[in-house]
């Protein structure tokens, strides 16, 4: 993810993430660009780990994407299970 946001960031987030999980970063951003890119999927699970966005803009960490990352799979699991019920 880090190199993808680094060299295509600009190409599409269905590219790394599957349609479940697009769902699930629209509904927990705060805003939605016009085109869902690379560069915002991976801030948006960045987010999820807890990445604070700052005016300098300090690279995302591996740790922080993790975090998010297994964030991510925990609330798709959960989205998966409710809709089971």
């Amino acid at each position: 993810l880090t190199y993808l946001h680094r060299t295509q960031p600009d190409s599409p987030a269905i590219e790394i993430l599957n349609p479940l999980e697009l769902k699930i970063l629209k509904a927990k951003s705060p805003k939605l660009p016009k085109v869902l890119t690379v560069s915002w999927a991976v801030e948006a699970v960045a987010r999820l780990g807890g990445y604070l966005e700052h005016r300098s803009k300090t690279p995302i960490g591996i740790q922080v994407l993790w975090r998010g990352w297994l964030k991510l799979h925990d609330l798709c699991e959960g989205w998966q299970l409710a809709k089971q019920t």
